[in-house]
C-alpha cells in the first residue's frame, strides 16, 4: 500500500474541509467582525467541539481504531462486526444521555468556559448551546463510521464529510443571518442552526459508504439490547483503554477551555482573535497530522498485532519524515507570513485592521509548536497501536502544567498570542517527551539518512522564509484590500511561489521524492 498516496488523498479532501472552513471563518468575520456576540457563538460552538473533540474524535477515536483494527487481523470481519454492533448500541445510549444532560446544563456549561462574556453576550451563548449541543451526538456516530470506514481502507468518506459542515454554515449564515435580526434576533443565532445541520447532513453521508462494506452498525434500542451489548468483551477492552486516552485527551481540551476563559476576560474580541488564527492553525494540522494519522493508525495497529516490530519502526520513521518534510515550511510560513495570511482571509466588513493585527501575532504563537502539533499526530498512534493509551496521558498531564506556566509569563507580556504560544510551546515539548518514550521502548528506530534529510529541509525553508519575508515587509496588505481581487491574486501568487523556491531547493540539494512513497 502506497501511504503518500493514501494520505494525499485524505489531504486532499481535508484541503476542501479546510478551504470551506476558511470561507465559513471569512463569513463570521465579514457579517460580525470580532465582538462579543461572536465571542458567544465561538464559546457556545467549543462547547459541542470540546466534548467531540474529547469523546468522538479523541479517547474513543484512539482506543476503538487500533482494537477494531487488531481484532479484523486475528479473529476476521464476522468478529469485527460483532464488535461493532455492540460498540455502536453502548455508544448511542451514552450519546442520547449525554445530549438531554447538555441542553439542561448549558448555562453552567457557559459559565464553564466563558464568564468573563457581558449579560447579552453571556444569554446567547446559553441558546447557541442549547441548539448546538446534539451536535456532539451526530459526530460521535460520524467518529465510529470513520473508524470503520478506515479500518476497511476506505478513507474518502471520512475525509471528505467535513466539508459539509463548513457548507451548511456557510449557506445558512449567509441567507438566514438577515431575517433572524429584522425579526428581532441576534443574527448571530443562524450560525448556530447551520451547525446543527452540518452535524446531522455528516452523519447520513456515512450509512451508505458502511452499507457498501458490509458494516453497517446494528444498533439495539432496548434496554436488554442494551445489557446484552455491554456484555460483549469488546466493550470491556474499549472502555479499559478509553480510560487513559479520556485523561490525556480530556487534559488538551482542559488546556482549550483554560484558554477559552481566560481570552473571555482580555476584552470584546479576544476569543474571535484566537479562534481566527486557530483557524489558519488547523489548516496545515488537518492537511497533515488528520491524514497522516488516520493512515498510519491501523497499519500500525496491524503491525503490532502480527508482531512486524521493524515494519513498525519504518511505519514511523516514514511519518517522522512526512513531517518534517511538510509541517516544518508550514510552521515558518505561519511566523514569517502571518500578518499577509490574517489580512487576505479577514479583513473585510467588519473586521478591522486592528483585528488583523491581534490575529496575526495569535497565527504567529501557533507557528512556533506547529511542527510538535503535527508530529503529535504520528508519534501517539505509536501508543495506541500498542493499546497504551496510559503513557500519553501522563505526558499530556505534564505539558498541561507547564502550558498553564507559560500562560502565567506570557500572557500579561503578550495578550492573546500568549495564549496561542503558550500551547504551541507545550506542544513541542509533548511531541519531545514521546519521541523519547518509543525510542526508549525500542518500538522506533531511526532509520538512516536523517541528518542528510533534515539539513536539505531547513535549507528549503530557509530560502521559502526569506522569500515570505520580503514580500510581507514591502507590501503593505492592509491598503490592498481596496482592491480585493488584486490582493488575492497577489497573494497566490507570493504562496505559489513560495512552494516553488523550497521544493527546487530541496531538489537541488538532492532530494528524491520516489524514496518518498511508502515505509522502505
Amino acid at each position: 500500500m502506497n501511504l503518500l498516496r493514501a494520505a494525499s488523498t485524505i489531504s486532499l479532501l481535508t484541503l476542501a474541509s479546510r478551504i470551506t472552513g476558511l470561507v465559513r471563518e471569512t463569513l463570521v468575520a465579514g457579517l460580525f467582525g470580532a465582538t462579543a456576540m461572536t465571542d458567544a457563538f465561538l464559546v457556545a460552538f467549543r462547547i459541542p467541539n470540546l466534548l467531540r473533540r474529547l469523546f468522538a474524535e479523541g479517547a474513543f477515536s484512539q482506543a476503538f481504531v487500533p482494537l477494531i483494527a487488531a481484532t479484523k487481523a486475528t479473529d476476521g470481519e464476522e468478529a469485527t462486526r460483532r464488535l461493532v454492533d455492540a460498540v455502536a448500541t453502548v455508544l448511542l445510549w451514552a450519546l442520547v444521555a449525554t445530549s438531554v444532560l447538555g441542553v439542561v446544563a448549558a448555562p453552567v456549561l457557559v459559565w464553564l468556559l466563558g464568564s468573563g462574556l457581558p449579560g447579552e453576550a453571556y444569554d446567547a451563548s446559553v441558546v447557541m448551546t442549547r441548539v448546538m449541543f446534539p451536535y456532539i451526538g451526530c459526530m460521535s456516530l460520524v467518529a465510529l463510521a470513520a473508524g470503520i470506514l478506515n479500518t476497511w481502507r476506505r478513507f474518502v468518506v471520512p475525509a471528505a464529510t467535513p466539508v459539509l459542515l463548513n457548507l451548511s454554515v456557510i449557506a445558512v449564515g449567509w441567507s438566514l443571518a438577515g431575517p433572524l435580526e429584522r425579526a428581532g434576533y441576534p443574527g448571530i443565532y443562524a450560525m448556530a442552526i447551520g451547525v446543527m445541520l452540518g452535524g446531522v447532513l455528516q452523519l447520513l453521508v456515512q450509512w451508505p459508504a458502511l452499507r457498501a462494506i458490509g458494516a453497517m452498525p446494528r444498533m439495539r434500542l432496548s434496554w436488554r439490547g442494551f445489557r446484552d451489548a455491554q456484555a460483549h468483551p469488546g466493550v470491556g477492552r474499549l472502555l479499559v483503554n478509553m480510560g487513559p486516552a479520556l485523561l490525556g485527551v480530556g487534559v488538551a481540551q482542559l488546556s482549550l477551555m483554560i484558554n477559552t476563559q481566560i481570552s473571555s476576560h482580555l476584552g470584546a474580541g479576544a476569543t474571535s482573535w484566537l479562534n481566527y488564527a486557530d483557524r489558519l492553525m488547523e489548516f496545515p494540522i488537518g492537511l497533515l497530522g488528520v491524514a497522516l494519522g488516520a493512515v498510519l493508525t491501523p497499519q500500525l495497529s496491524a503491525a503490532q498485532a502480527a508482531s512486524q516490530s521493524d515494519r513498525y519502526s519504518r511505519l514511523l520513521d516514514w511519518g517522522l519524515r512526512m513531517v518534517m518534510l511538510l509541517a516544518l515550511p508550514c510552521a515558518v510560513a505561519l511566523m514569517v507570513f502571518a500578518g499577509p495570511l490574517t489580512a487576505v482571509l479577514y479583513h473585510r466588513g467588519a473586521f478591522t485592521a486592528a483585528d488583523v493585527g491581534h490575529t496575526a501575532q495569535a497565527v504567529m504563537g501557533w507557528g512556533v509548536g506547529l511542527l510538535g502539533l503535527v508530529a503529535i499526530k504520528v508519534l501517539a498512534p505509536g501508543f495506541y497501536a500498542r493499546q497504551d493509551t496510559g503513557t500519553p496521558a501522563k505526558i499530556a498531564i505534564a505539558v498541561l502544567v507547564l502550558t498553564q506556566a507559560f500562560n502565567v509569563v506570557l500572557v500579561p507580556q503578550i495578550g492573546v498570542a500568549g495564549l496561542a504560544l503558550s500551547i504551541g510551546l507545550g506542544a513541542l515539548v509533548n511531541a519531545g517527551w514521546l519521541l523519547w518514550g518509543l525510542r526508549r521502548l525500542g518500538s522506533y528506530r531511526p532509520e538512516p539518512g536523517w541528518l542528510a534529510f533534515g539539513l536539505r529541509v531547513v535549507l528549503g525553508c530557509l530560502a521559502m522564509g526569506l522569500l515570505q519575508w520580503q514580500l510581507a515587509t514591502r507590501l503593505d496588505w492592509i491598503a490592498l484590500g481596496a482592491h480585493e481581487f488584486q490582493r488575492a491574486l497577489v497573494m497566490a501568487g507570493s504562496l505559489a511561489g513560495s512552494a516553488a523556491v523550497y521544493f527546487v531547493v530541496l531538489l537541488l540539494a538532492g532530494m528524491r521524492p520516489r524514496a518518498l512513497g511508502r515505509p522502505s
